[in-house]
């Protein structure tokens, strides 16, 4: 457990900047949600997007408007709770924690973010889902529920499951961008995670990054590696021009 709580080591950004986009309130659980829908037109494919482990931020909010300028709609879902942005260490451990311990609590959460999605009218049906560091866990597991998203995708996300679930039900084609000197999320995982999805024949492309330590995609912090971000992004985008 220790491991999966240190998945995430990101380091916290600014409090959020609602700009051009909307925040969307939405509950699950009885409890109230704020996630962020940005929509360049109707009907644009969907980037479903979950957040690392300091909740939804500048660091999503920017890059959704990044996906929304190359014509794609992006919800960014909320899976602490509205006002609930860690910033400590200890807090973060405790958020992540709880859901790793409760997966179908975790799965609940994607499903009410992936609603509120629909509610604003976003195309819900040509959609892929993507994370990072624990939101790329996260949507590993999402794509171990079976969920039928047309691909499911990872930047320097948590790659190791729990022993008993598997790949059998994944739906979709994965993604997974690594730094091959991340420390928190092993190589060995990163081989596991193949051996996993070959043995479902699931269909899958997996990326590791020379020097790309964890979290090398945030900017502005000492773990980012613009050489390793800059090629896992355009990566990205030619995967979704290829899957939506």
């Amino acid at each position: 457990m220790k491991s999966l709580l240190m998945l995430c080591a990101c380091l916290s950004l600014s409090p959020l900047a609602w700009a051009a986009g909307n925040p969307v309130e939405y509950k699950v659980d009885g409890e109230t949600f704020e996630g962020y829908y940005i929509s360049p037109k109707a009907s644009a494919p969907l980037v479903y997007m979950i957040h690392d482990w300091d909740g939804l931020t500048d660091y999503e909010i920017k890059r959704a408007h990044m996906l929304a300028d190359l014509g794609y709609a992006v919800f960014a879902a909320d899976m602490f709770g509205k006002g609930i942005r860690p910033t400590e260490t200890a807090d973060k451990q405790r958020l992540t924690g709880a859901l790793y311990q409760d997966r179908a609590r975790m799965r609940r959460l994607l499903e009410g973010g992936f609603a509120a999605a629909k509610a604003q009218g976003a195309n819900v049906e040509n959609a892929v889902a993507m994370g990072y560091c624990f939101g790329g866990a996260v949507v590993l597991e999402y794509a171990r529920s079976g969920k039928g998203l047309k691909g499911f995708v990872t930047f320097h996300g948590g790659l190791a499951k729990p022993a008993d679930q598997d790949y059998a039900q994944t739906k979709g084609q994965l993604l997974i961008l690594h730094g091959t000197a991340d420390q928190a999320v092993t190589m060995e995982q990163f081989a596991q995670l193949a051996m996993d999805l070959e043995k479902y024949q699931v269909s899958h492309e997996m990326i590791t990054y020379s020097g790309a330590p964890h979290a090398f995609t945030v900017f502005d912090t000492p773990r980012y590696r613009k050489d390793a971000d800059e090629k896992s992004w355009a990566r990205f985008v030619e995967y979704l021009a290829a899957t939506l």
